[in-house]
């Protein structure tokens, strides 16, 4: 027999890629320059140069074999070592090589951490909005998802629901900053906060509650500003980072698991890891993306192009009269739709070839995300067509 659960899973399919399926589908009709697709996080601006360089001279300069073969189950020593002293170097850590465990990108290093410290039936708490691949992260590693509910006001933490939420059953909370889809960055004293709760609900319970920190944004924040390093303020952090977004590199696949080391298990958890490994298959990062990024650690893709765009994206929603926040962070701006039901509004945009991503799924609803992290010439293009919608359907 086939398995049930995934069975019923091809029915809730990510409303994310079935809307860039369909702005795929509608670009090969109209041209790919007329369809102003909002719906995907996959980054616009190019990997930067030295990134590439990395990558030829390692081709160049290294025996095939140990660029292409395996790996050692816990990731590549010397990487590992890179990544320590960066984040040392950068946050005022005390990592060392055995805190560091690579893997193919956030979303494994999620699966990882989940299963090093989620029990079947234990509860992990989030925050909406939150990605909703969360759920299927979560439930199939036999945990269960409970969601505080969105503070829309900042789309900050609602520390007296999230404190009331924080049961005996909690094992984990997982949070997002900067966050996708809102934007919004937590501050030093909201992280503070954050740690004092989970302290004081970990002596009251007699149990480790686990922080888990999803962080392929933490680079992306405007305004001169920079995110506080999540895992400074709780001892019992597992960082979760992915070079997609800061390094434009989503289809290599390629990020890190880094425990704190005030956390009394760290180095278990990472070498519990390479064994969680066995079970999900998920066997080791591709060995030359290890190499190459440890090469390029501190650098950037060139994100004033994201911030160019969230500029005039929100002054022109803000101009028409949408609700909206202002994204301190990531490449999503999170606008209120201009009716109850955002399924509707967004599909209503479709007609304009607008395509705009529903919030249910984030645990929103009523507001919808669109990812500018395309062209500034094609935000440009779109605004008068967003005018043009809100003004014909909803008299803006």
């Amino acid at each position: 027999m086939i398995v049930r659960r995934y069975k019923e899973m091809l029915e809730e399919k990510s409303v994310i890629r079935t809307l860039s399926e369909i702005a795929a589908k509608r670009a090969e009709k109209i041209g790919k320059e007329n369809v102003f697709d909002y719906s995907l996080g996959n980054p616009s601006v190019p990997a930067p140069a030295a990134f590439t360089e990395a990558v030829s001279s390692l081709l160049s300069e290294k025996d095939a074999t140990q660029l292409h073969g395996y790996s050692p189950t816990l990731g590549i020593p010397s990487v590992k070592a890179r990544i320590a002293a960066s984040l040392n170097q950068r946050f005022g850590m005390h990592y060392g090589p055995e805190h560091i465990f690579p893997a193919s990108a956030a979303a494994a290093a999620i699966a990882h951490a989940l299963r090093a410290v989620v029990e079947p039936g234990d509860e992990v708490l989030t925050i909406a909005p939150f990605f909703p691949e969360y759920r299927p992260y979560v439930e199939l590693a036999g945990g269960v998802l409970k969601v505080v509910p969105p503070d829309t006001g900042a789309f900050q933490i609602d520390f007296e629901t999230f404190a009331s939420m924080l049961g005996p059953k909690v094992a984990a909370v997982l949070i997002n900053t900067p966050n996708n889809p809102s934007g919004a960055v937590y501050s030093a004293e909201t992280l503070r906060r954050l740690a004092r709760i989970m302290t004081e609900k970990s002596e009251e319970y007699g149990h480790d509650i686990f922080l888990i920190s999803d962080e392929p944004y933490r680079e992306i924040v405007f305004d001169g500003k920079e995110q506080p390093y999540v895992s400074s303020f709780y001892a019992n952090t597992i960082a979760c980072y992915s070079f997609s977004k800061s390094l434009s590199l989503p289809g290599e696949r390629i990020g890190y698991l880094a425990v704190n080391p005030a956390c009394p298990d760290a180095a278990l958890i990472v070498n519990m890891c390479g064994q969680i490994s066995r079970g999900i298959g998920h066997n080791c990062p591709s060995s030359l993306m290890q190499l190459a990024v440890a090469r390029v650690l501190d650098r950037t893709a060139d994100f004033t192009v994201y911030e160019r765009n969230r500029n005039l994206l929100y002054d022109c929603l803000k101009e028409i009269g949408f609700e909206v926040v202002k994204p301190q962070g990531t490449f999503y701006i999170f606008p209120k739709a201009l009716e109850e039901d955002a399924v509707a509004f967004c599909q209503k945009a479709l007609e304009y070839d607008l395509v705009l991503v529903p919030a249910d799924s984030f645990g929103c609803p009523g507001y919808f995300r669109m990812a500018y992290c395309i062209e500034t010439e094609k935000v440009e293009r779109s605004l008068p067509v967003l005018r043009r919608f809100a003004r014909e359907v909803y008299g803006k």
